[in-house]
């Protein structure tokens, strides 16, 4: 066997296709769960926090005083981003908490379909239709 129709015994199995499938979602959702940090929650906690942009939050190491971090940054001086750090420890826990509510869903779900009854086993229906023969 060559090492291409192992590659390709390996690319076809059924485990690295649903990874990758996983992965593309995963990254699409990851998307969606920034803009809802970025776009959605932090606007209304800047405003509670006074009017405070998370991700321009920053400590400057120097001496020179800067405005914003885009100034310090295009001054080239060093920078603490705790605010940028901050949206991703929020973005983190956020996707953390809907992965953990998808997964508690499908769990659910695998149990509700495990506790429904499955109906009569073989061995029942066989004793019923020979019980059924014997009392005609």
């Amino acid at each position: 066997m060559g090492m291409m129709q192992e590659f390709k015994d390996f690319a076809m199995k059924g485990n690295v296709v649903d990874m990758a499938v996983g992965i593309i979602i995963g990254g699409a959702f990851g998307k969606i769960i920034q803009s809802l940090v970025a776009d959605v929650i932090m606007p209304p906690v800047g405003l509670l926090m006074g009017g405070v942009d998370f991700s321009q939050l920053f400590i400057n190491l120097t001496d020179a005083s800067y405005e914003t971090m885009a100034a310090a940054t295009a001054a080239g001086a060093p920078i603490i981003k705790y605010g940028a750090f901050l949206q991703h420890i929020l973005d983190f826990i956020i996707l953390a908490f809907a992965i953990f509510m998808v997964v508690k869903a499908i769990n659910n779900a695998k149990k509700k379909e495990e506790a429904a009854p499955a109906g009569p086993s073989e061995e029942v229906l066989l004793l019923k239709e020979i019980s059924q023969k014997l009392s005609k």
